[in-house]
Protein backbone atom coordinates (compact mmCIF):
# COMPACT_ATOMS: atom_id res chain seq x y z
CA UNK A 1 0.00 0.00 0.00
CA UNK A 2 1.31 3.47 -0.97
CA UNK A 3 1.85 5.88 1.78
CA UNK A 4 0.03 8.68 2.52
CA UNK A 5 2.46 11.41 2.33
CA UNK A 6 -0.15 13.89 3.27
CA UNK A 7 -0.74 12.50 6.53
CA UNK A 8 2.90 12.01 6.46
CA UNK A 9 3.16 15.93 6.50
CA UNK A 10 1.49 16.64 9.42
CA UNK A 11 2.70 13.55 11.83
CA UNK A 12 4.00 16.03 13.95
CA UNK A 13 1.55 19.03 14.07
CA UNK A 14 -1.77 16.50 14.76
CA UNK A 15 0.04 15.67 18.06
CA UNK A 16 1.38 19.18 18.90
CA UNK A 17 -0.09 21.15 22.53
CA UNK A 18 -1.10 24.47 21.95
CA UNK A 19 1.79 26.61 22.03
CA UNK A 20 4.42 24.28 20.78
CA UNK A 21 6.42 24.64 17.63
CA UNK A 22 5.21 23.35 14.52
CA UNK A 23 8.77 22.99 12.76
CA UNK A 24 10.64 19.79 14.52
CA UNK A 25 12.95 20.97 16.96
CA UNK A 26 16.65 19.91 16.76
CA UNK A 27 18.09 18.59 20.28
CA UNK A 28 21.43 18.89 20.37
CA UNK A 29 22.33 17.62 23.79
CA UNK A 30 24.54 14.49 24.71
CA UNK A 31 23.40 14.95 28.11
CA UNK A 32 20.25 14.77 29.57
CA UNK A 33 18.76 15.45 33.14
CA UNK A 34 18.26 12.50 34.95
CA UNK A 35 17.99 12.56 38.58
CA UNK A 36 17.07 9.00 40.12
CA UNK A 37 16.79 5.43 38.51
CA UNK A 38 16.65 6.47 34.76
CA UNK A 39 14.39 3.90 33.46
CA UNK A 40 11.63 4.83 31.07
CA UNK A 41 13.90 8.03 30.74
CA UNK A 42 15.88 9.52 27.74
CA UNK A 43 19.54 8.79 29.14
CA UNK A 44 22.56 9.86 26.73
CA UNK A 45 22.94 10.92 23.73
CA UNK A 46 24.28 7.87 21.68
CA UNK A 47 21.02 6.06 23.12
CA UNK A 48 18.38 8.68 22.78
CA UNK A 49 17.60 11.75 20.80
CA UNK A 50 13.99 13.18 20.22
CA UNK A 51 14.78 14.73 16.75
CA UNK A 52 16.14 11.19 15.40
CA UNK A 53 12.66 9.46 17.07
CA UNK A 54 10.72 11.78 15.06
CA UNK A 55 12.66 11.38 12.07
CA UNK A 56 11.93 7.38 12.63
CA UNK A 57 8.33 8.02 12.99
CA UNK A 58 8.19 9.65 9.71
CA UNK A 59 10.32 7.27 8.05
CA UNK A 60 8.27 4.28 9.67
CA UNK A 61 4.99 6.07 8.48
CA UNK A 62 6.14 5.60 4.79
CA UNK A 63 7.49 2.11 4.73
CA UNK A 64 4.63 1.13 7.05
CA UNK A 65 6.99 -0.93 9.58
CA UNK A 66 9.49 0.03 12.41
CA UNK A 67 12.11 1.84 11.18
CA UNK A 68 15.77 2.77 12.59
CA UNK A 69 18.40 5.73 11.43
CA UNK A 70 22.17 5.41 10.89
CA UNK A 71 24.54 8.31 10.19
CA UNK A 72 24.89 6.73 6.41
CA UNK A 73 23.40 4.37 4.08
CA UNK A 74 26.72 2.08 4.41
CA UNK A 75 25.90 2.13 8.32
CA UNK A 76 22.48 0.74 7.72
CA UNK A 77 23.57 -1.77 5.47
CA UNK A 78 26.53 -3.04 7.93
CA UNK A 79 23.89 -2.34 10.52
CA UNK A 80 21.57 -4.82 8.72
CA UNK A 81 24.25 -7.98 7.98
CA UNK A 82 25.52 -7.34 11.39
CA UNK A 83 22.41 -8.38 12.80
CA UNK A 84 21.58 -11.19 10.64
CA UNK A 85 25.05 -12.65 9.78
CA UNK A 86 27.29 -14.37 12.18
CA UNK A 87 30.27 -16.99 11.26
CA UNK A 88 30.18 -19.66 9.16
CA UNK A 89 26.70 -17.91 7.68
CA UNK A 90 26.19 -17.94 3.85
CA UNK A 91 25.70 -14.21 2.70
CA UNK A 92 24.89 -13.87 -1.21
CA UNK A 93 24.88 -10.02 -2.49
CA UNK A 94 24.92 -8.67 -6.35
CA UNK A 95 28.34 -8.81 -8.19
CA UNK A 96 26.73 -5.80 -10.13
CA UNK A 97 25.56 -3.74 -7.21
CA UNK A 98 26.37 -0.76 -5.02
CA UNK A 99 30.57 -1.70 -4.76
CA UNK A 100 30.93 -0.84 -0.88
CA UNK A 101 28.48 -3.33 -0.26
CA UNK A 102 30.95 -5.85 -2.05
CA UNK A 103 34.03 -4.59 0.15
CA UNK A 104 32.13 -4.92 3.52
CA UNK A 105 31.28 -8.28 2.21
CA UNK A 106 34.82 -9.22 1.15
CA UNK A 107 37.08 -7.15 3.26
CA UNK A 108 35.34 -7.52 7.06
CA UNK A 109 32.54 -10.17 7.03
CA UNK A 110 34.48 -12.68 4.72
CA UNK A 111 37.82 -12.12 7.13
CA UNK A 112 35.00 -13.13 10.39
CA UNK A 113 33.58 -16.59 9.17
CA UNK A 114 30.97 -15.53 6.68
CA UNK A 115 31.05 -17.50 3.42
CA UNK A 116 29.92 -14.83 0.65
CA UNK A 117 28.83 -15.69 -2.85
CA UNK A 118 27.83 -13.43 -5.86
CA UNK A 119 25.45 -13.44 -8.52
CA UNK A 120 25.04 -10.57 -11.23
CA UNK A 121 21.54 -9.90 -10.94
CA UNK A 122 20.05 -11.04 -14.15
CA UNK A 123 21.17 -14.29 -13.27
CA UNK A 124 20.70 -14.20 -9.62
CA UNK A 125 18.19 -17.09 -8.80
CA UNK A 126 20.15 -19.36 -10.79
CA UNK A 127 21.19 -22.25 -8.80
CA UNK A 128 18.46 -21.42 -5.96
CA UNK A 129 19.06 -20.22 -2.49
CA UNK A 130 19.27 -23.45 -0.62
CA UNK A 131 22.16 -23.01 2.08
CA UNK A 132 22.22 -19.17 2.24
CA UNK A 133 21.57 -17.54 5.69
CA UNK A 134 21.19 -14.27 4.07
CA UNK A 135 20.30 -13.02 0.59
CA UNK A 136 20.88 -9.07 -0.35
CA UNK A 137 19.34 -7.57 -3.04
CA UNK A 138 19.47 -4.67 -5.35
CA UNK A 139 16.54 -3.54 -7.68
CA UNK A 140 17.26 -2.13 -10.03
CA UNK A 141 21.05 -2.77 -9.54
CA UNK A 142 23.45 0.05 -9.16
CA UNK A 143 24.39 1.12 -11.70
CA UNK A 144 23.12 -1.01 -14.86
CA UNK A 145 19.51 -0.78 -13.38
CA UNK A 146 18.87 -4.70 -14.09
CA UNK A 147 15.76 -5.50 -11.95
CA UNK A 148 14.89 -8.73 -10.28
CA UNK A 149 11.37 -10.07 -8.78
CA UNK A 150 11.37 -8.98 -5.52
CA UNK A 151 8.43 -11.25 -4.85
CA UNK A 152 9.68 -14.63 -6.05
CA UNK A 153 12.99 -14.36 -4.60
CA UNK A 154 11.58 -13.34 -1.12
CA UNK A 155 9.32 -16.68 -1.45
CA UNK A 156 12.05 -19.16 -2.49
CA UNK A 157 14.34 -17.88 0.16
CA UNK A 158 11.77 -18.03 2.93
CA UNK A 159 11.10 -21.58 1.82
CA UNK A 160 14.52 -22.29 1.66
CA UNK A 161 15.20 -20.96 5.58
CA UNK A 162 17.07 -18.05 4.87
CA UNK A 163 16.43 -14.19 5.49
CA UNK A 164 16.37 -11.50 2.96
CA UNK A 165 17.53 -7.85 2.97
CA UNK A 166 16.86 -5.25 -0.10
CA UNK A 167 18.38 -2.25 -1.03
CA UNK A 168 15.64 0.14 -2.10
CA UNK A 169 18.25 3.56 -2.45
CA UNK A 170 16.79 4.11 -6.40
CA UNK A 171 13.57 3.70 -5.87
CA UNK A 172 12.45 5.02 -1.94
CA UNK A 173 9.49 3.89 -0.52
CA UNK A 174 7.46 5.92 -3.09
CA UNK A 175 8.90 4.15 -5.81
CA UNK A 176 9.01 0.61 -5.03
CA UNK A 177 7.76 -1.47 -1.45
CA UNK A 178 10.07 -4.48 -0.80
CA UNK A 179 8.25 -4.86 2.58
CA UNK A 180 4.94 -5.61 1.09
CA UNK A 181 6.54 -8.03 -1.63
CA UNK A 182 7.81 -10.18 1.71
CA UNK A 183 11.13 -8.96 1.73
CA UNK A 184 12.46 -9.35 5.04
CA UNK A 185 14.64 -5.88 5.96
CA UNK A 186 15.03 -2.63 4.21
CA UNK A 187 17.93 -0.92 4.00
CA UNK A 188 18.15 3.17 1.79
CA UNK A 189 20.88 5.48 1.31
CA UNK A 190 18.63 8.34 2.34
CA UNK A 191 21.68 10.48 1.36
CA UNK A 192 20.27 10.29 -1.71
CA UNK A 193 16.67 10.96 -3.08
CA UNK A 194 15.00 11.13 0.44
CA UNK A 195 17.30 14.27 1.72
CA UNK A 196 17.39 15.19 -1.54
CA UNK A 197 19.54 18.07 -1.29
CA UNK A 198 23.15 16.79 -0.94
CA UNK A 199 23.67 18.20 2.11
CA UNK A 200 23.73 14.99 4.31
CA UNK A 201 24.89 11.64 5.08
CA UNK A 202 22.48 9.37 6.42
CA UNK A 203 20.49 5.75 6.16
CA UNK A 204 17.61 3.70 7.71
CA UNK A 205 16.85 -0.15 8.54
CA UNK A 206 13.41 -1.01 8.50
CA UNK A 207 11.90 -4.24 8.61
CA UNK A 208 8.52 -5.43 10.13
CA UNK A 209 10.33 -8.60 12.68
CA UNK A 210 10.34 -7.39 15.96
CA UNK A 211 13.95 -9.27 16.39
CA UNK A 212 15.61 -8.50 13.83
CA UNK A 213 14.98 -4.87 14.56
CA UNK A 214 16.45 -5.56 18.55
CA UNK A 215 19.43 -6.86 16.81
CA UNK A 216 19.56 -3.44 14.76
CA UNK A 217 18.67 -1.23 17.55
CA UNK A 218 21.62 -2.95 19.76
CA UNK A 219 23.80 -3.14 16.48
CA UNK A 220 23.73 0.83 16.72
CA UNK A 221 23.66 0.92 20.34
CA UNK A 222 26.92 -0.55 20.96
CA UNK A 223 28.52 -0.25 17.85
CA UNK A 224 27.96 4.12 18.07
CA UNK A 225 26.61 4.32 14.78
CA UNK A 226 24.08 6.58 15.41
CA UNK A 227 23.03 9.75 13.43
CA UNK A 228 23.79 13.10 14.02
CA UNK A 229 20.78 14.87 15.44
CA UNK A 230 21.58 18.35 12.80
CA UNK A 231 21.39 15.36 9.95
CA UNK A 232 18.22 13.91 11.05
CA UNK A 233 16.50 17.39 11.07
CA UNK A 234 17.86 17.78 7.42
CA UNK A 235 16.70 14.55 6.47
CA UNK A 236 13.22 15.36 8.10
CA UNK A 237 13.11 18.63 6.26
CA UNK A 238 13.67 16.70 2.72
CA UNK A 239 11.05 14.18 3.75
CA UNK A 240 8.65 16.93 3.86
CA UNK A 241 9.20 17.75 -0.41
CA UNK A 242 10.02 14.01 -1.15
CA UNK A 243 6.89 13.49 -3.04
CA UNK A 244 6.48 16.25 -4.84
CA UNK A 245 10.52 15.75 -5.79
CA UNK A 246 10.20 12.29 -6.72
CA UNK A 247 7.50 12.71 -8.99
CA UNK A 248 9.32 15.85 -10.95
CA UNK A 249 11.96 13.63 -11.20
CA UNK A 250 10.79 10.51 -12.12
CA UNK A 251 8.26 12.07 -15.16
CA UNK A 252 11.29 13.93 -16.22
CA UNK A 253 13.64 11.25 -16.73
CA UNK A 254 10.72 9.10 -18.69
CA UNK A 255 11.23 12.44 -20.65
CA UNK A 256 14.61 12.36 -21.62
CA UNK A 257 14.80 8.74 -21.93
CA UNK A 258 12.79 8.90 -24.73
CA UNK A 259 14.30 11.48 -26.34
CA UNK A 260 17.70 10.06 -25.41
CA UNK A 261 17.34 6.72 -26.52
CA UNK A 262 16.36 8.48 -30.21
CA UNK A 263 19.74 10.45 -30.50
CA UNK A 264 22.50 8.93 -32.27
CA UNK A 265 25.25 9.90 -29.87
CA UNK A 266 24.05 7.35 -27.67
CA UNK A 267 24.59 3.82 -28.46
CA UNK A 268 22.95 1.64 -25.56
CA UNK A 269 20.04 3.41 -22.92
CA UNK A 270 18.37 1.69 -20.02
CA UNK A 271 15.73 3.19 -18.30
CA UNK A 272 13.05 0.96 -16.75
CA UNK A 273 10.00 3.29 -18.15
CA UNK A 274 10.91 1.99 -21.75
CA UNK A 275 8.74 -0.09 -23.33
CA UNK A 276 11.95 -1.85 -24.64
CA UNK A 277 14.05 -2.07 -21.78
CA UNK A 278 14.95 -5.61 -20.18
CA UNK A 279 13.47 -4.30 -17.10
CA UNK A 280 10.06 -2.99 -18.11
CA UNK A 281 7.51 -5.71 -17.89
CA UNK A 282 8.64 -6.30 -14.35
CA UNK A 283 8.97 -2.88 -13.73
CA UNK A 284 5.43 -2.27 -14.68
CA UNK A 285 4.55 -4.93 -11.92
CA UNK A 286 6.76 -4.47 -8.95
CA UNK A 287 7.54 -0.49 -8.97
CA UNK A 288 5.00 2.14 -8.58
CA UNK A 289 7.43 5.02 -10.66
CA UNK A 290 10.24 3.79 -12.96
CA UNK A 291 12.57 5.89 -11.00
CA UNK A 292 14.78 9.10 -11.60
CA UNK A 293 18.12 7.46 -12.72
CA UNK A 294 18.77 5.95 -16.34
CA UNK A 295 22.02 4.87 -17.50
CA UNK A 296 23.80 5.61 -21.24
CA UNK A 297 26.94 4.62 -23.09
CA UNK A 298 28.24 7.10 -25.97
CA UNK A 299 30.93 6.05 -28.20
CA UNK A 300 34.29 6.27 -26.21
CA UNK A 301 35.49 7.12 -22.77
CA UNK A 302 36.49 11.03 -23.94
CA UNK A 303 33.07 11.45 -25.35
CA UNK A 304 31.44 10.60 -22.12
CA UNK A 305 33.62 12.86 -20.33
CA UNK A 306 33.01 15.67 -22.90
CA UNK A 307 29.14 15.52 -22.60
CA UNK A 308 29.18 15.43 -18.93
CA UNK A 309 31.32 18.28 -18.52
CA UNK A 310 30.22 20.02 -20.64
CA UNK A 311 26.50 20.53 -19.89
CA UNK A 312 25.67 23.65 -17.64
CA UNK A 313 23.08 21.75 -15.88
CA UNK A 314 24.72 18.37 -14.99
CA UNK A 315 27.07 18.10 -11.93
CA UNK A 316 29.89 15.96 -12.65
CA UNK A 317 29.61 14.22 -9.42
CA UNK A 318 29.30 11.01 -7.12
CA UNK A 319 26.19 9.94 -5.72
CA UNK A 320 22.64 10.73 -7.00
CA UNK A 321 19.09 11.57 -5.78
CA UNK A 322 19.84 15.60 -5.51
CA UNK A 323 17.42 18.52 -7.19
CA UNK A 324 20.75 19.02 -9.11
CA UNK A 325 20.67 16.62 -11.77
CA UNK A 326 24.20 14.95 -12.14
CA UNK A 327 26.11 12.12 -14.05
CA UNK A 328 29.29 10.50 -14.21
CA UNK A 329 31.25 7.62 -15.25
CA UNK A 330 30.79 5.18 -12.93
CA UNK A 331 33.88 2.84 -14.87
CA UNK A 332 36.10 5.54 -13.13
CA UNK A 333 35.43 3.69 -9.39
CA UNK A 334 36.03 -0.03 -10.44
CA UNK A 335 32.35 -0.73 -11.55
CA UNK A 336 32.36 -3.84 -14.31
CA UNK A 337 30.91 -1.35 -17.29
CA UNK A 338 31.77 0.26 -20.31
CA UNK A 339 34.45 2.90 -19.92
CA UNK A 340 31.66 5.36 -21.91
CA UNK A 341 28.67 4.04 -19.58
CA UNK A 342 27.27 6.89 -17.63
CA UNK A 343 24.80 7.27 -15.13
CA UNK A 344 22.67 10.18 -15.37
CA UNK A 345 20.23 11.18 -11.93
CA UNK A 346 17.42 13.45 -12.96
CA UNK A 347 16.91 16.29 -11.05
CA UNK A 348 14.03 18.57 -10.19
CA UNK A 349 15.26 21.31 -12.85
CA UNK A 350 12.25 22.20 -15.83
CA UNK A 351 12.19 19.21 -18.20
CA UNK A 352 12.52 21.33 -21.41
CA UNK A 353 15.33 23.34 -20.14
CA UNK A 354 17.23 20.31 -18.70
CA UNK A 355 16.74 18.52 -22.48
CA UNK A 356 18.06 21.34 -24.12
CA UNK A 357 21.35 21.32 -22.17
CA UNK A 358 21.62 17.98 -22.53
CA UNK A 359 21.06 17.64 -25.97
CA UNK A 360 23.63 20.44 -26.66
CA UNK A 361 26.76 18.67 -25.51
CA UNK A 362 25.46 16.03 -27.27
CA UNK A 363 25.13 17.31 -30.26
CA UNK A 364 28.79 18.93 -29.66
CA UNK A 365 30.52 15.79 -29.54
Amino acid sequence: MAPKTGEMLHLRGNALNKGEPVALPLTQSSMYHLPGLPEGQASYGRVDNPTWEHLEHVLSHLEDAPCLTFPSGMGAISAALFATVRAGSRLLIPSDGYYVTRLLADRFLSGLGVVVEERPTTAFADGGFDRFDVVFVESPSNPGLDMIDLCAVAEQVRAAGGMTIADNTTLTPLGQRPLDLGIDIVVSSDTKAMGGHSDLLMGHVASRNDQIMERVEEWRRVSGAIPGPHEAWLLHRGLETLDVRFDRMCSSAQVLAERLAAHPAVKQLRYPGLPDDPSFALAQRQTQRFGFLLSLTLNSEDQAERFINACPLLRPATSFGGVHSSAERRARWGDDVDPAFIRLSVGCEPVEELWQAIEASLNAL
